[in-house]
């Protein structure tokens, strides 16, 4: 299990410094956002080979709706994911992340027909049907994460993402991202639900339960430890702290927090 961390969580000026601060910490791996990305895959590619830090994932973040009921905002957000894979692939990264959908509802509701969540799982299961050998063709994955009710009110749980992977017969190059800061708000047991669907996981986001480090919440990562060295996951472990995407100021002080959360993870097993 390798480790990575989000690029906006370590501190520097260029792309280098950040991957060079990664490698002094230890880190396989750094995960970027999609947004924006494009233009700096030549500063970002010149970092991995410079460090031998690579790109864990692309993390497409809150770009475009992908359910949206319009078309043409559709197409948008489907061109803006292709990029982020494109990106991902120039990057030689293992896979773009990708939450399909943020906020509240923007589909009808049609009921008795169907309802919103109803329409929601057909519309991500006809764009998937064409993004799943669009990732496979170009030589990524697709990692589909579920996040809390707070954030969306679709695919809250493992569950609920699933189902997604069921409808596309467990497509081997989609998979899904366990989230554990969002797993402990919504799971009945996260280590249960690491276990029920380890075949289905090819991404792992860790953070405490106060979404801060490893070590500082009342997350048992010691359990998640075991179950996960038990089913034998080899993926990623990427940290995912603070509020992802912004979390630049905060950087110099993870820089010193994270030793810490570090020797915390490889004790229990998370983490080569």
């Amino acid at each position: 299990m390798p480790l990575a961390i989000q690029e906006d969580m370590l501190p520097g000026k260029t792309a280098l410094e950040r991957f060079e601060n990664a490698r002094a910490l230890g880190f396989a791996g750094v995960e970027v956002w999609g947004k924006d990305l494009t233009p700096r895959v030549p500063e970002l590619a010149e970092a991995v080979e410079q460090t031998g830090v690579v790109i864990s994932a692309v993390n497409h973040g809150r770009q475009g709706r992908l359910l949206d009921p319009d078309r043409d905002e559709r197409e948008r957000a489907l061109a803006e994911f292709r990029q982020s894979v494109v990106d991902g692939v120039d990057l030689g990264a293992a896979g773009v992340i990708l939450v399909p959908h943020f906020n509240a509802p923007t589909l009808p509701d049609l009921t008795p027909y169907k309802s919103v969540v109803q329409l929601e799982y057909e519309m991500l299961h006809n764009h998937l049907r064409t993004l799943s050998d669009y990732v496979y063709a170009i030589g990524i994955d697709l990692y589909i994460e579920p996040v809390n009710r707070y954030e969306t009110h679709f695919l809250n749980t493992l569950a609920d993402a699933v189902k997604v992977r069921r409808k596309i017969k467990d497509h081997p190059h989609v998979k899904l991202t366990a989230d554990l800061f969002h797993m402990a708000m919504e799971e009945q047991n996260t280590v249960a639900a690491l276990r029920e669907y380890a075949n289905d996981l090819g991404y792992i986001h860790v953070a405490d339960s106060n979404r801060r480090l490893p070590g500082q919440g009342m997350t048992d990562f010691a359990a998640v430890g075991v179950a996960l060295c038990e089913v034998g996951y080899t993926g990623w472990i990427a940290l995912e702290c603070g509020r992802p995407g912004h979390n630049s100021d905060h950087a110099p002080h993870y820089m010193s927090e994270l030793p810490a959360a570090l020797e915390l993870l490889r004790r229990v097993g998370l983490g080569n």
